[in-house]
């Protein structure tokens, strides 16, 4: 008897001292749900980089261990690498707030068994702007041309307003394009509720403090996405991160005119994109398009505007890129015509939630006018049929395209809510063992990269702020 009495006490005493009743996970909590990890988190930045790291350690480590393992193959850098860029200049440049957030998630991490820091969250938040603008600069210094500035061309989306929708209100989509075997891995809903600034809610890849592909809603009205310049050149390594201006953007602005001064102050070219900005509050929208030396901004109350990694403004186009805009058979130059025709024409007046699912989900080819599968429709799929469409630099087949999408209205965003789908947005499955045995070449990937289910659209609602 004593003996059971004995174990009911340890029992209780380790409940008490468990990481599980810390009471900094009071506020917070995780669910999965079609495919997405949806996760609320609530607090000062320690305390919710601690929640992240805590709830979502086991997507944290795999997200990572993929990364590092992809970035080793493509780049030909191995992880010390990234981590001596965050070390060298990438960790003093963020500010107080973020540099704690970031060392609560390491807190989190630990407390699950995980023996990560803050050099290795750093690293990883900087992946786009590291591995693709800092890396090829690099490897020009080094041999003058040997740099491929080919930064990614990844991503289709839309912003309109006014006449272009249906109510008037401004709608707004975004599909991710990136590798599956990153991309698998861009599926949590980050529900956000800081301690100062704005209540947000995004799409990330597990451990990041920022959106990165980008969408993002926010609790004052702004509406956030981008698609990133393709054959952009240019970092500067005593510039501040691309990932701490977009989370800033995304918390503290309040207007259009915020977003812009705090994506331009200390620009380090990382991660060149052009930005959709919407602000429900006075109905307009904006395009950004954000170079190292170079930006432009296009502003409307009635437009429709798309980004498919094209440049747009002459002055960037010459001296930041490499990018033909001539050349019809490149992949955005081939979205951005169908983008077009679909946002501009086919549906002005009519896009909503539902038609904007059915722009991420197209499959036609206006290059060739045939429906395909591949890099020059919107919901990509290089891994499948090249038919119909050329490209600069790709081999015919490749595991990546599409591995996402998400919708909003002013409507829906003004109850913090939107659209999200996850693996292609045509429905789609990739299946690893069948594209590994018709193209062996690529079964290294099979490591990290398995399968990618096709999930239907899911609406998700931010949380309420708990009382305090």
């Amino acid at each position: 008897m004593k003996s059971g009495i004995l174990l009911l006490c340890l029992a209780a005493f380790a409940a008490c001292h468990s990481p599980k009743a810390d009471k900094r996970l009071a506020k917070a909590f995780k669910e999965n749900k079609n495919g997405w990890v949806y996760v609320h988190l609530e607090g000062a930045p320690a305390v919710i980089g601690y929640q992240h790291g805590y709830l979502l350690a086991n997507e944290i480590d795999t997200a990572m261990q993929a990364t590092a393992y992809y970035l080793a193959h493509e780049t030909k850098k191995d992880w010390a690498f990234y981590r001596a860029c965050a070390r060298n200049f990438l960790w003093d440049k963020l500010d107080r707030e973020y540099k704690d957030e970031i060392n609560g998630m390491v807190a989190g991490l630990q407390d699950k068994g995980l023996h990560y820091d803050s050099l290795d969250l750093t690293a990883y938040n900087a992946t786009e702007e590291l591995a693709f603008y800092y890396v090829p600069q690099l490897m020009d210094k080094v041999n003058p041309g040997s740099g491929n500035n080919k930064a990614p061309g990844n991503c289709s989306a839309f912003i309109a307003t006014g006449s272009y929708t249906k109510d008037g209100k401004i709608v707004i989509g975004h599909n991710n394009w990136t590798e599956y075997i990153i991309g698998q891995h861009w599926n949590v809903i980050a529900d956000i509720v800081p301690e100062k600034g704005n209540h947000i809610m995004m799409d990330c890849m597990p451990g990041f403090i920022h959106s990165g592909d980008d969408f993002v809603i926010t609790g004052n009205g702004l509406l956030i996405t981008e698609t990133t310049i393709t054959q952009f050149k240019g970092f500067d390594t005593a510039g501040i991160p691309e990932f701490e201006r977009a989370r800033k953007v995304a918390q503290y602005a309040n207007s259009i005119d915020d977003a812009i001064a705090i994506f331009t102050k200390g620009n380090n070219g990382g991660y060149a994109n052009d930005w959709l900005l919407g602000d429900t509050k006075t109905n307009e929208v904006a395009k950004l398009e954000l170079g190292l030396k170079d930006y432009r901004v296009w502003r409307s109350k009635d437009t429709g505007m798309i980004g498919s990694n094209f440049p747009s403004d002459e002055k960037l186009i010459k001296e930041e890129t490499t990018f033909n805009i001539n050349d019809a058979t490149t992949s955005p130059n081939a979205r951005k015509r169908r983008m077009e025709q679909l946002v501009l024409v086919d549906m002005k007046g009519k896009l909503d939630a539902a038609t904007g699912q059915q722009i991420e989900a197209d499959h036609y080819d206006a290059l060739d006018n045939i429906t395909a599968n591949n890099r020059c429709v919107i919901c990509g799929h290089i891994d499948e049929d090249v038919k119909g469409c050329s490209e600069w630099d790709l081999a015919p087949y490749y595991p990546m395209g599409a591995v996402q999408g998400k919708v909003t209205t002013a409507a829906l965003a003004g109850k913090m809510q939107f659209w999200a789908h996850m693996g292609h947005p045509c429905g789609e499955d990739f299946i690893g063992e069948k594209f590994y045995k018709a193209h062996p070449e690529y079964a290294w990937q099979s490591k990290y990269l398995k399968d990618m289910k096709a999930w239907p659209w899911t609406l998700f609602t931010a949380t309420a702020p708990a009382q305090p």
